[in-house]
This record gives structure tokens, sequence and C-alpha cells, in this order.
């Protein structure tokens, strides 16, 4: 490389406004030396995206070094978790100085928006562009969300709305053609997408499980079901929409694109119904919104009411 991996560090990423109180020793050094607050749990987890596999040759490196990181950020919302440290691994090709500025603008906005230190990391060369996020957030002692919790009879919540990335790639593919402005609003959400973390920190004496949707919201919520031992009904003309994705879901294969198609991180949760006013509210007190999906129950499997009131096995 033409840079060293001391000057990068120099450069792109140590000048970040976050300073941490807990973090002791931060990136410069071998190794970090953080400390963890008083009777709280941390929650660990690694992303790693690699070009031609996660995204293609000549991908905006603003949007990719926010989009990273916002994927590590939406694993640790879906465990009710507060962002606290990251460490950032580059494969490059090359010290690329243009690429290197508009990456770290990406990473350090997003991380300046959530006070999150980077801590430390690694660089080194190699054929094609690989990044590797290690995220790391606080969570009080035993109020963490996971898969495992739902039971029959919850209520089954998404955040957001759905579809709007998986129709981005459509636009990139030519399946559909909307206008400038509503394909930049896909786009966006593609590109950029915003971790659901104000959003789980409220559900967490709430929620009874949780899961963020990179792969889509059958799959996501596939998972949770499964590791909690139940099934759900969704009811598919209760997805929320926004009104530029309605027009095109004819084209998409209909309003179930909405519960398949990736990208979106949303956040999707179940909670007793007694809990339901609550979350709503706690929800939108964060000028945010949830809206109610599906049912837990007992079968195993995951179904979809159709609009026709017919049922379809959705996985």
């Amino acid at each position: 490389m033409g840079l060293s991996e001391f000057e990068i560090i120099e450069r792109f990423f140590a000048t970040a406004a976050i300073r941490r109180e807990d973090v002791l020793v931060g990136i410069g050094d071998d190794a970090a030396l953080l400390q963890v607050p008083a009777d709280h749990e941390v929650v660990s987890t690694m992303k790693t995206v690699v070009e031609g596999v996660h995204f293609g040759r000549g991908a905006n490196p603003q949007s990719l070094g926010h989009r990273v990181l916002a994927i590590a950020l939406s694993r640790l919302a879906a465990a009710g978790a507060t962002p606290a440290w990251v460490t950032l691994s580059l494969t490059l090709p090359e010290a690329n100085e243009a690429w290197l500025t508009y990456f770290s603008t990406g990473f350090t906005k997003l991380a300046e928006r959530y006070q999150v230190q980077l801590v430390g990391g690694d660089t080194v060369r190699g054929p094609v562009i690989a990044i590797a996020v290690v995220a790391n957030g606080f969570v009080p002692m035993g109020q963490a969300l996971d898969h495992r919790g739902a039971r029959a009879g919850d209520l089954i919540y998404v955040t957001g709305t759905l579809g709007e990335a998986g129709l981005a790639l459509l636009a990139e593919r030519g399946t559909i053609r909307p206008s400038q402005e509503v394909r930049a609003r896909f786009q966006a959400r593609l590109d950029l997408p915003q971790p659901r973390v104000a959003e789980a920190k409220v559900l967490r004496h709430l929620a009874t499980a949780a899961t963020d949707l990179p792969d889509g919201l059958v799959q996501g919520l596939g998972k949770l079901l499964h590791a909690s031992g139940v099934g759900a009904t969704l009811y598919l003309m209760e997805l929320p929409l926004s009104p530029e994705t309605i027009p095109w879901l004819p084209a998409a294969g209909g309003r179930s694109f909405a519960a398949y198609a990736g990208g979106d991180y949303e956040l999707c949760f179940t909670i007793p119904a007694e809990h339901q006013a609550a979350a709503e509210m706690a929800i939108a007190k964060l000028n945010s919104d949830c809206t109610w999906i599906g049912v837990v129950d007992t079968a195993p499997g995951l179904r979809g009411v159709l609009e026709d009131g017919s049922l379809d096995t959705l996985q």
C-alpha cells in the first residue's frame, strides 16, 4: 500500500470526534482497554462484506462506510443494546486516498450519531475490498432481547416500512422504472439503512423477542419463530408500505414482495397483548412508528393471509 497502516489510522480515523470515557486505551495502540459499566452485559456482533459478493466494484465508498457500520449497529439494536465501541478491519488492493476519505466520512458520521468510538482494527493488502466490523454494546443485566422468547398469543410488530430497499435492487436491474425522485428514495433505503437503536431500547421491558431484518421479514421472523419453538400467521394486507412503494408492487410480484425483500433493516418484535398500547406509545414518543402485522401461534411454520382471505405458506 502507498500509505502505512499507521498513516491510514492517523489521517482517516483517529480524528473522529467521539471520545468515550469508558475507552481507557483506544485506536493507535496494539490493543484497546475498555471499561464495562456495572450491572451491564456486553453484546458483541461482527459483520464482514466483500466486494463482488455483497457490493459491486465501484460502489459509493461513503455509502459503504455508512452501510457496513449500520448493519452491525442494527444487530446490536435487535438485542436492545446501546452501541459503544467498534473495531474495523480493511482489506484493500491499494490505499486509495480518495476512497478512504469518502469511506471514513460515511463511517464516522454514523458513529458520531450513535456515540460509538472506533477503538482498533487492522489494514492489509488483498485482491478485493473486504470490510469487517466488530460492534459492541451494553444492555442492563438480564434485559437483552433475543430470538427465543416469543410465545403463542404474542402480537407481531415491525417498525417503519418494508420493501423499499428491495425495489431499489429491481430498479437497478431495470425491472421497474420509477421516477428519479422515487428511485432516489428507494436507493437511500438500500445504501443508508438506519439502525433502530432507540426503538429497541424502549422495548426491552415490553417485547418477548426481537430481530432485525437484513434478509427480509419472512427469513428474519422465521428464524425467531424457530428459535422460540412456535409458528405465526401474518396478515399481508397489514404490512407497512410507503405511498411510493404501493404502485410498484404488481411489477414486483404483489404484496408478498414486501414480506420477502431484504435490506430495509427494520426491527421485528413480539409482545404480549397486554403490552400492545405501551409499546405503541413508547415508539410514538420517539417520532417513529410500528405496525401490528400478525400473531404468534402454536402451529409450526409461517403462514400469510392473502388479500382474498386465503392462507399461503410463507416458510
